[in-house]
């Protein structure tokens, strides 16, 4: 594992900052790195484990996605998509 991969910050007042057990993934193996994920903006494409609330807002509680060692790759892939979703955002501002 490359250490710019993981980060675990094990002395955060909300570490960790998901439920878990019974997901399989160990405190010691919390990955921290994107602490905010930064799927979010990809809305139902994002691939993680997420609800939508009654209100309309997406519910990331239950899931562990950009917090598990393995995932970095698969987030670091998905940025392409993140630029494509801003320049829709932006473009609507501008009308």
């Amino acid at each position: 594992m490359k250490k710019y991969k993981f980060f675990s910050h094990v002395e955060c007042e909300f570490f960790p900052c998901h439920k878990l057990e019974g997901s399989g993934l160990k405190k010691e193996d919390f990955n921290c790195l994107f602490c905010y994920c930064p799927l979010y903006a990809l809305g139902k494409n994002c691939g993680g484990n997420f609800s939508v609330s009654e209100s309309g807002v997406k519910d990331c509680t239950n899931c562990l996605l950009p917090h598990r060692k393995d995932n970095y790759e698969y987030i670091i892939s998905k940025f392409r998509e993140i630029v494509e979703v801003t320049k829709i955002v932006e473009r609507m501002g501008d009308e």
